[in-house]
């Protein structure tokens, strides 16, 4: 069985600035695609989908995609502002992506089985791709155990690993039941550390990423602060899912479109629809755990310190200092 591996890339990191996706942060000038990519490889994808924008496709190939498709079957898919359902036009004036939902959308003719979802630009690390890979290739991923309805995966990381004394970040905040599965996710932006503590560039057995045990606080629609544990899980967008979720995909989009039909800047999120299709009950989705530190680039200031992880994770033998041929 053929697995995909999903890479959404057609973000233009506006905080950021600039396609953050290119940015290099190994020895050679390797993007943090490049390691997710070599670590999909190893977990036993057999295909890379790069979801991009089309006026972005010269400079993806030449910066990062050709090198990756040496070693690699690699295919494009275009998100598209005018791929819409039949009878919709988008408003005037959007120049804004439709989202993460309508991105993996647009992967749809590239995946013709199981396949998982991540962000181009979050470095999850190789056992996190190992998790979603066999949840696919077995089914069942940590005591998991078929049902009649689907069964889809996402990976789960402590919110105190995946916080940045850079500045606030939005997560996708995860209730679940004491064995593991989804119960809600909510979309939370502006959480920024609990306490003063910086990252400690050797806390986590030398990797660069520090270990952030202080929680996360941000505020709430009112205006009011809350907390949450350094151990509540989140999202950080790595999915697993059967070729069937792209009609629920399709059915979320044109419901979205159709109360957003005028929004300049309204966006299909992706837990969004996981969501909803949880709540109706044809699906259930299992979250797996990772002991794996996350890094990412959301601030221009985050660049150094993927760089620093990379490295530690060089010397400790994870990744070859050349990735590709």
């Amino acid at each position: 069985m053929d697995l995909s591996m999903v890479f959404l890339a057609a973000g233009m990191g506006s905080r950021y600035g600039g396609l953050k996706q290119m940015d290099g942060v190994g020895p050679n000038g390797e993007t943090i695609l490049d390691y997710s990519s070599f670590d999909a490889l190893r977990a036993g994808f057999g295909r890379l989908v790069f979801v991009i924008r089309e006026e972005m496709e010269a400079d993806f190939r030449a910066r990062i995609g050709d090198r990756i498709a040496r070693d690699a079957a690699v295919t494009y898919a275009f998100q598209r502002d005018d791929d819409l359902p039949s009878g919709f036009t988008a408003p005037p004036g959007r120049t804004k992506p439709w989202g993460t939902g309508h991105a993996v959308l647009a992967a749809a003719r590239a995946v013709d089985g199981p396949f998982a979802v991540a962000n181009a630009d979050d470095f999850y690390g190789s056992s996190s791709f190992a998790a979603v890979g066999a949840f696919l290739r077995d089914g069942i991923a940590g005591g998991v155990t078929p049902a009649a309805t689907a069964t889809y995966a996402m990976v789960g990381f402590r919110l105190g690993d995946t916080l940045s004394d850079r500045g606030p970040v939005s997560r996708g905040v995860c209730r679940t039941t004491p064995d593991r599965w989804l119960q809600e996710i909510t979309e939370t932006m502006g959480i920024e550390m609990a306490d003063s503590r910086e990252r400690h560039a050797d806390a986590v057995a030398g990797d660069g990423a520090g270990v952030r045990d202080g929680g996360g606080r941000y505020r709430d629609a009112t205006g009011r602060e809350r907390t949450l544990p350094a151990d509540t899980p989140v999202s950080m967008n790595l999915w697993a899912f059967g070729r069937d979720f792209f009609g629920h995909l399709r059915a979320g989009f044109a419901a979205f479109r159709e109360g957003h039909a005028l929004s300049p800047n309204a966006e299909f999120h992706l837990p969004a629809c996981v969501q909803d299709v949880m709540r109706s009950g044809k699906a259930r989705v299992a979250v797996l755990p990772t002991n794996d530190a996350w890094v990412g680039i959301t601030h221009r200031d985050d660049r150094p310190q993927v760089a620093a992880h990379v490295a530690a994770l060089i010397q400790k033998g994870v990744y070859p200092r050349t990735l590709w041929a």
